[in-house]
């Protein structure tokens, strides 16, 4: 099955993080992105593709951008604390902030194949 999208995730330089601490953090990040659902859709926000870009910097605080499926989503207000509580509970994460962004407008092309199978839209 393919990857999600690729999601851009930056450290800003420069850094003195071990290239090793970021791959793990990386990891860990979106292991956890993995646990937050839409509860209308059964499948997880990463594999939809709603994460957008994934920041860290070298105080290891994480920006996510992330969208919805549609601007009038009705957990629109609770996913981005959603989001906040599964990667902040990251071992080594101190602060995350969720920021909600509709450009580019979300579609069914940056979902992953694993979504795609439990959505059954093949």
């Amino acid at each position: 099955m393919s990857e999600a999208p690729d999601v851009l995730t930056e450290v800003r330089p420069p850094t003195s993080m071990p290239k090793e601490e970021v791959a793990e953090l990386t990891d860990s990040i979106v292991a956890a992105l993995k646990t937050v659902y839409d509860p209308e859709i059964p499948a997880d926000i990463y594999e939809l593709g709603l994460i957008y870009n994934v920041d860290i910097d070298d105080e290891r605080n994480v920006a996510i951008e992330m969208t919805l499926t549609a601007p009038g989503c009705p957990v629109a207000g609770e996913m981005p604390g959603w989001v906040e509580n599964a990667v902040g509970a990251v071992p080594g994460i101190k602060n995350v902030k969720v920021t909600i962004v509709f450009d580019p407008p979300w579609d069914q092309s940056r979902m992953s194949d694993e979504a795609r199978v439990a959505l059954d839209m093949w």
